[in-house]
C-alpha cells in the first residue's frame, strides 16, 4: 500500500498535478490555498482525490475571512493574495475549507498516525522549526506512532523513543533553497514504517507567469516569484 502525502500547496496546480507516482491514497496537512494562482483548481482536485485532508492556517485565513499570522516576510504576500482567493473561491469551496478538520487520527496497517497542519498543541498558527527540542514535547500528546506535519514548508523526520514526527515539505511553495517541490511516500510494502521524504521539479515558471498576470504590484509579484524560483525569499541588501 501506497500514500503520498503532502502540505502546503498554497494555489499551485502546475506542482500539484506534477506529482511524479502514483498512490492508494492521498493525505493532504493543510494549506490547499493562498499565494498561489489556481486555488479554484486545486480545492477541486483535493475534493476528488485525497482520502485525508486537514485545514492548515490559510485554509483557516480564507474560509472565515481571518489573518493567518504569517511571519513578517510574508504578510504583506498573503494579504494581497488572500483577497485574490477569496474572490475567486465559489461558496461552496469556502465552506469545504471551513469544514476541514483541524486533526486526524487514525489506524493504517499496525501503525497509529495522528496528522494536523502546525503542532498538535495549536494545530493552525504554532511553529517548531526541524531542529527545535520542543518537538520531544508535541509528540508526547499523540495517541499514536507517527506524527505528520507541514505549515514548516521544510522537509524533516526525527524520532524520540518510538514515535516519530515527519513532514514532507512544501509541494507548491517550498522554502529549501531550490525550487524542487516536498513531498513523502508511505510505503507499506516495504515496511510498515518506511516513510521517505521526496522531490521533483515542476514547471513552477508557468506558475509565475500566472502571477505576473494577476492585479498585483509589482512588488508582490516580484517577491511570489522569489520563493517560487529561489525556494525562499532572498534578502536584498540596503
Amino acid at each position: 500500500m501506497r500514500i503520498g502525502i503532502i502540505s502546503d500547496i498554497h494555489g499551485n496546480i502546475e506542482a500539484l498535478s506534477a506529482l511524479p507516482e502514483r498512490f492508494d491514497f492521498l493525505w493532504v496537512l493543510g494549506d490547499l490555498v493562498n499565494y498561489g494562482p489556481n486555488p479554484r483548481e486545486v480545492v477541486d482536485y483535493i475534493q476528488s482525490n485525497a482520502t485525508v485532508v486537514i485545514r492548515g492556517n490559510h485554509d483557516h485565513a480564507i474560509g472565515f475571512d481571518e489573518d493567518p499570522r504569517c511571519s513578517a516576510p510574508f504578510r504583506e504576500m498573503a494579504k494581497a493574495m488572500q483577497e485574490y482567493t477569496s474572490a475567486v473561491l465559489s461558496n461552496e469551496q469556502k465552506q469545504f475549507l471551513r469544514d476541514l478538520p483541524l486533526t486526524s487520527h487514525r489506524k493504517f496497517e499496525a501503525v497509529k498516525v495522528s496528522s494536523c497542519h502546525a503542532i498538535p498543541s495549536d494545530p493552525l498558527f504554532g511553529y517548531r522549526p526541524p531542529e527545535s527540542d520542543r518537538w520531544a514535547e508535541e509528540i508526547k500528546t499523540i495517541p499514536g506512532d507517527v506524527l505528520l506535519v507541514g505549515h514548516t514548508h521544510l522537509p524533516f523526520q526525527r524520532e524520540f523513543g518510538s514515535k516519530r514526527v515527519v513532514n514532507p515539505g512544501s509541494l507548491g511553495q517550498p522554502k529549501t533553497g531550490r525550487p524542487a517541490a516536498c513531498y513523502a511516500i508511505w510505503d507499506t510494502s516495504l515496511s510498515e514504517s518506511a516513510i521517505s521524504l521526496r522531490t521533483f521539479d515542476y514547471p513552477f515558471e508557468q506558475t509565475i507567469r500566472k502571477i505576473e498576470a494577476l492585479s498585483l504590484s509589482t512588488e508582490i509579484k516580484s517577491s511570489l516569484a522569489s520563493v517560487l524560483r529561489h525556494g525562499g525569499l532572498i534578502e536584498r541588501s540596503t
